[in-house]
């Protein structure tokens, strides 16, 4: 069964910025970074319990750019909230928060 996701607003935020910079670096490099986005995304909602736990929160990382999808699951609602969009080349202890 698959889980309903969600996107915190920062995570929301995240997902564009990094969209926007990629694209403004070279064009259509945003929408590829976008595209390996919600392929990740379809992965964690299909078996989210399948990525490491880390205080309780999980971490699926992209293939092609160095982010983690950092989330949390809810067994009883059946849901994968989004917490952040993060960098990893980025302090660590900001993803977080």
């Amino acid at each position: 069964m698959s889980y309903h996701i969600e996107l915190s607003p920062k995570a929301e935020r995240e997902l564009y910025d990094a969209w926007e910079w990629y694209e403004e670096e070279l064009p259509g490099l945003g929408d590829r970074f976008e595209h390996e986005f919600f392929r990740k995304l379809g992965l964690i909602q299909n078996n989210p319990l399948h990525y490491a736990l880390k205080k309780c929160l999980r971490e699926a990382r992209t293939n092609t750019f160095p982010y983690l999808l950092v989330f949390k699951v809810s067994e009883i609602r059946k849901t994968v909230l989004i917490v952040s969009v993060f960098h990893m080349s980025r302090y660590p202890k900001r993803k977080r928060k």
